[in-house]
């Protein structure tokens, strides 16, 4: 009997080829040793084989090939006969025979090397395929092999800690990477197109169609009459919004049906979670800034029940979670992405105002205010367990003046007056604008991603605000204050429009290998302690002269050491 072992360790797929010896490996079967000069022979009998008596004239071989790791074997009798000697079946050594089962559990992640199988949707093939994976108690014995902290989690479908994309990203949309940790995918290929598709694409649709609001009110409101822009403008951008709803819709389906784990990797981002938000506001919007060539006749309030229906429900689902104190409490959570959850209170007021249905509309108004001054005071004091949000300066910050200047018009669209409810809310815009326009330079050296698209709404929001102020206080300063923020708004979408243009068919980097998704649920290996900062060896060196203090007052019986006798 001839036996190949393999290396212990549980890294590796243990085998053991256990076949019939053939006659000239019994020739070589003795073993001899040689010590101090003198030869000594033991076992030098081969080791016999019974031979298996069959009752057919061929002889036959059983070769039984062992996966010492799985427990799994494969048996196969063969005929001598026309056949190779070498012949069998072998037992894959990545661990994809058993649908993926052990692919993903190696400290050197070779099996997993392209296999972006792990975030498509699970089907019932994929459910027979799991059947012959290994039962749960022999699963969590090879687990329970595994060294702490050298393993690798491999539970794509369960949800990742929101306190780990924190750990393992880096920057204010948390899509980077840390230097020190490892991905599920492979970072130096490119991904399939839907994996590298993300949620964030939503706010190119919100840039575009709070345009169609901005230049329908620009064409239609009476500070703005001299100007003397046509309602074509308004039709045209309102159009290519909804082309590229559309377009953007239709793929992020496609992700959703084939590659559902990576959307739900999404929906666990504490950031990304707020852009399943965009969709109902990009339709609201739309709504709200649907040319009167083509919409004529007064909204229905069925159209405001069709957007808000689906917004509602997520909020009341991402509220709790703010409100439980659980993971994701929102001391936790808060970042300037979290506005997008709050802001569209605030435009479903807008229309539930328009459609004439003044109470849905005050009532989503009082839970967006409400919300919107959690949001602000916790994103403003800076609390120590947050790190979402960067030092510099980031387009990310502009999401501050969205809420309130959607409160102003809301509030304006409930009551029929820009009172002094709406002013306050548009003036605390007012001011976050100014705080952020002043230190504009800061806003350089950043790389661009589609993400940015969504931070261009919050500007134009505030120059339709602007605009509505303007037609309260009619004056050259609000007028012209108007006209000038509408340009800049303008003028930075048409930016990252072209921008986009290039980044997609030029340069082709518009949609990079999306690493945020494939972080792991755990980090591998024990993670480093971080450095005690200079307050916290303070604290640490106070702390212990005071244990050194009470430890020398019981040796001493209760008295203070003491110079004078």
């Amino acid at each position: 009997m001839d036996k190949r072992n393999t290396s212990p360790c549980f890294l590796d797929t243990h085998l053991v080829d256990i076949h019939e010896v053939l006659p000239e490996e019994e020739e070589e079967e003795g073993i001899t040793k040689e010590e101090n000069g003198e030869v000594e022979k033991r076992f030098n009998k081969p080791f016999e084989l019974r031979e298996m008596k069959s009752t057919t004239s061929q002889r036959s071989k059983i070769n039984r090939q062992v996966s010492l790791e799985t427990g799994f074997s494969v048996l196969r009798k063969e005929s001598k006969k026309g056949k190779d000697e070498s012949g069998g079946v072998n037992l894959p050594r990545s661990g994809r025979s058993f649908g993926g089962f052990d692919s993903l559990n190696r400290f050197g992640m070779e099996g997993r090397k392209g296999d972006f199988s792990i975030f498509k949707t699970r089907s019932s093939s994929l459910s027979k395929q799991n059947s012959l994976l290994p039962s749960r108690k022999e699963r969590s014995e090879m687990e329970s092999q595994k060294t702490d902290g050298a393993g690798l989690d491999e539970s794509v479908d369960t949800s990742v800690p929101a306190g780990r994309y924190f750990a393992a990203l880096r920057g204010p949309e948390l899509d980077q990477v840390k230097d020190d940790e490892d991905i599920l995918l492979p970072k130096d290929e490119q991904w399939p197109f839907l994996l590298r598709f993300p949620i964030g694409c939503f706010g190119i649709c919100l840039g575009l169609s709070s345009q169609a609001v901005l230049w329908r009110a620009l064409a239609t409101s009476s500070a703005t009459e001299f100007l003397h822009i046509p309602l074509f403008i308004n039709l045209a951008l309102w159009l290519l919004a909804v082309a590229v709803l559309f377009c953007v819709s239709l793929t992020y389906m496609l992700k959703i049906i084939f590659y559902f784990e990576a959307v739900k990797r999404e929906y666990f981002h504490p950031v990304r979670v707020n852009f399943f938000f965009a969709p109902w506001v990009v339709c609201m919007f739309l709504a709200l800034g649907a040319p009167p060539t083509l919409f004529p006749n007064k909204l229905q309030p069925a159209i405001w029940c069709t957007f808000m229906l689906p917004y509602f429900l997520l909020e009341l689902k991402i509220y709790g979670q703010w409100l439980s104190g659980g993971k994701r409490r929102l001391c936790k959570v808060a970042n300037p992405s979290s506005h997008l959850s709050v802001v569209g209170n605030f435009v479903g007021a807008i229309l539930a105002a328009k459609v004439g249905w003044k109470e849905p509309a005050k009532f989503l108004w009082a839970v967006g205010f409400a919300h919107y001054y959690v949001v602000f005071v916790t994103l403003y004091q800076r609390l120590p367990t947050s790190e979402a949000l960067p030092r510099e300066l980031h387009p990310v910050y502009s999401m501050f003046i969205a809420a309130p200047s959607a409160a102003s018009m809301a509030w304006q669209n409930i009551y029929g007056e820009f009172d002094g409810v709406s002013r306050t809310c548009y003036f605390i815009a007012f001011f976050l604008y100014l705080s952020l326009v002043v230190r504009i330079k800061f806003f350089t050296g950043f790389r661009f991603s589609v993400a940015w698209w969504a931070y261009t709404f919050p500007t134009t929001t505030f120059a339709v605000a602007t605009i509505r102020y303007a037609e309260e206080v009619p004056s050259i300063l609000t007028k012209g204050l108007a006209v000038t923020l509408s340009f800049m708004s303008s003028t930075t979408v048409s930016v990252l429009f072209v921008s986009t243009l290039l980044h997609a068919f030029v340069w082709r980097t518009l949609f990079p290998n999306d690493l945020a998704i494939a972080i792991t649920k755990r980090r591998l290996g024990k993670a480093k302690k971080p450095f005690k900062k200079a307050y916290d060896i303070k604290r640490w060196t106070k702390q212990a002269l005071t244990k050194n203090n009470l430890a020398a007052k019981v040796s001493n019986g209760g008295k203070e050491d003491s110079f004078y006798p």
